[in-house]
């Protein structure tokens, strides 16, 4: 079993959103190099689960080899997940209030086109719309070239976590209200995504404001996802999650998640060969990588290492799973190892930490911004009769 970390005090905003993001990068980093995969194959490629930052799948022939050519994935850098999740702290940056459709079309689409950044996998600098996957493309190819209403542009995209793995900055602005960070991320991802991909948008984002709660535990952040999430989202973390009260050690947890998890899904038993009903909207379905990440944080119990681990180790898409254990931990106050930090921070050239002394900083200001139109909406409700 991997030993825990005990949990600090209570956790302020600044350390809870600084766990979130600082967190989802480094479970990102770690899930990289053997996303694809399944445990079976992680186990015999690297003699034994992973415990920490590992380097590429195919060694020094990543430029090569197939199917992971170009990518440099692993060695510590962060993927297309904390790309887009920092790019939305610089929308939140830019707007400094709620996010909607309209603002990922007016900020977020200009920034992947326009501003070339530093892109680990590359190890060059690029525009990020030569590294994110096609799912995100479609932000671009829908907005800016088809001038398709922002609201209603995720309409006709693959179905996958695109839009829900970079939601962790909604909740966070949303810290503590679960409601609100659902109802922003779905109005968010609408620009990118339909069906259970926009839906478990917005039950991620609830999750890390959930997390944020005084008090907050995993089952608690289950409890809040439960009461919001829809159709086959619901139906999927409700049955992950059962699955998962009844283990204490990710080991143990691996078959038995994915078996929970594999009705609800859409792409099958092979990751890397999707079934000919993969990707498409559904009411019965769900994206595999929230539920199973709501999974490891209750098998961990909300320690960070343990839950990171464990997605990690889950394989298929494990960065993403990965990047939402580790935001959700992090939320909940579970301290991100340092020496796992540091390396992915040096070794993807990115400050972790700015973008969440940026995005604190923002989530003062809107929840300021909150108090005063609820004070103005109280004063003239009040002038028309109400209480």
């Amino acid at each position: 079993m991997t030993a825990r970390t005990p949990h600090p005090g209570p956790a302020t905003l600044e350390e809870r959103v600084t766990g979130a993001l600082v967190g989802a990068a480094v479970g990102d980093a770690l899930g990289g190099p053997v996303e694809g995969y399944s445990p079976e194959q992680i186990l015999e490629r690297h003699g034994g689960r992973i415990h920490g930052v590992v380097g590429p799948w195919n060694g020094d022939d990543w430029r090569t080899a197939r199917p992971l050519a170009p990518y440099h994935k692993g060695d510590g850098h962060v993927t297309d997940d904390t790309l887009m999740t920092h790019a939305l702290v610089r929308v939140y940056a830019a707007v400094r209030d709620h996010l909607d459709a309209y603002a990922v079309a007016e900020h977020l689409v200009p920034d992947l086109m326009t501003h070339p950044r530093w892109i680990p996998e590359l190890e060059a600098e690029a525009l990020p719309l030569q590294r994110i996957f096609l799912a995100e493309k479609w932000l671009v190819a829908r907005i800016h070239y088809g001038h398709v209403d922002p609201r209603e542009a995720g309409t006709g995209n693959i179905v996958n976590c695109g839009a829900a793995m970079y939601m962790a900055p909604v909740g966070l602005v949303n810290a503590a209200h679960p409601a609100g960070a659902y109802a922003e991320a779905l109005d968010v991802a609408g620009a990118h995504q339909s069906s259970y991909g926009r839906e478990a948008a917005g039950v991620f984002a609830a999750a890390v404001a959930a997390a944020c709660v005084p008090g907050a535990t995993p089952d608690s952040v289950v409890t809040a996802c439960l009461s919001l999430a829809k159709d086959g989202t619901r139906a999927a973390i409700e049955a992950v999650c059962e699955v998962a009260a009844r283990h204490s050690d990710f080991e143990s947890a691996l078959a038995p998640l994915r078996e929970a998890v594999a009705p609800y899904d859409t792409v099958g038993p092979d990751y890397r060969a999707p079934s000919l009903g993969a990707r498409r909207p559904s009411r019965l379905h769900a994206i595999e990588e929230l539920p199973v990440a709501l999974g490891m944080l209750l098998v961990s119990g909300g320690d960070f290492r343990h839950a990171v681990l464990g997605s990690v180790n889950y394989g298929r898409d494990c960065d993403s799973i990965a990047t939402m254990a580790g935001a959700l931990a992090g939320a909940l106050g579970s301290p991100v190892p340092e020496e796992w930090a540091k390396r992915v921070a040096e070794s993807s050239r990115l400050d972790l930490w700015e973008p969440a002394a940026t995005l604190t900083a923002v989530a003062r200001e809107v929840f300021g911004r909150d108090l005063a139109r609820r004070r103005e909406h109280e004063r003239a409700f009040g002038a028309i009769g109400g209480p």
